[in-house]
């Protein structure tokens, strides 16, 4: 019974925080639709009736990159629809269920199949869910937010983010490089996804030092 009362005590925190920032209230029920899934998950899985013990945290969850979430506002927009399932799966993130985070990514693209952002958004979650293994699921999202995309530097940023993120930088790079090609040179988040990728791959910068200069057109 008292974990059910410091979920809803949670519950009544989160509601306080929407009203504070002013969330729009056409988007409430994705907010909504989190905290059913938090409470289906804590019922399905939870054990309140357990003799209370000290406990470790999770080890594996991977903290929210603030750099990251401001590209990705940048590329996919903010206080759409878009916007609003990234934060319900950010939330699963936080909470450390990444299952959970690619479940609401995977509503998302149930609910607007010709998104690639949400695509794209998918594909991470799932490898993340993965350990950081691009399975062919994972795979296959990247390709269809290519495919809905192709002018969009959103699906190879975030495509080059988990290649990184499993080890194989050389493939990262070369996703990373036509993500740049399709961002406008003035654009004012292209520094911020080249912060992104320098964290994932510090020799990066020197690797782009060494390269041979691209002959005059």
């Amino acid at each position: 019974m008292m974990g059910w009362l410091v979920f809803g005590g949670f519950a009544v925190l989160a509601v306080a925080l929407l009203l504070l920032i002013r969330f729009p209230i056409r988007l409430w029920t994705v907010p909504a639709m989190a905290v059913m899934l938090a409470g289906a998950g804590y019922a399905w899985q939870g054990q309140p009736s357990l003799a209370d013990r000290p406990v470790e945290g999770v080890a594996n969850v991977r903290p929210l990159d603030p750099d990251l979430i401001a590209v990705r506002e940048s590329l996919f927009g903010r206080f759409n629809f878009d916007y609003s399932y990234f934060m319900a799966a950010d939330a699963m993130t936080r909470a450390g269920a990444p299952q959970l985070a690619a479940t609401v990514m995977l509503g998302a693209v149930r609910k607007a199949p010709i998104d690639p952002g949400l695509w794209a958004g998918l594909g991470l979650a799932l490898a993340d869910h993965d350990g950081d293994q691009l399975s062919p699921a994972s795979r296959f999202a990247f390709a269809k937010a290519e495919e809905l995309g192709p002018d969009h530097p959103g699906p190879a940023f975030y495509y080059g983010i988990a290649l990184a993120r499993s080890g194989d930088l050389p493939a990262a790079r070369r996703e990373w490089g036509k993500a740049l090609q399709k961002v406008p040179k003035d654009a004012s988040y292209r520094d911020d996804m080249v912060t992104v990728m320098l964290k994932l791959d510090p020799g990066l910068a020197e690797a782009a030092r060494q390269a041979p200069a691209a002959p005059a057109q």
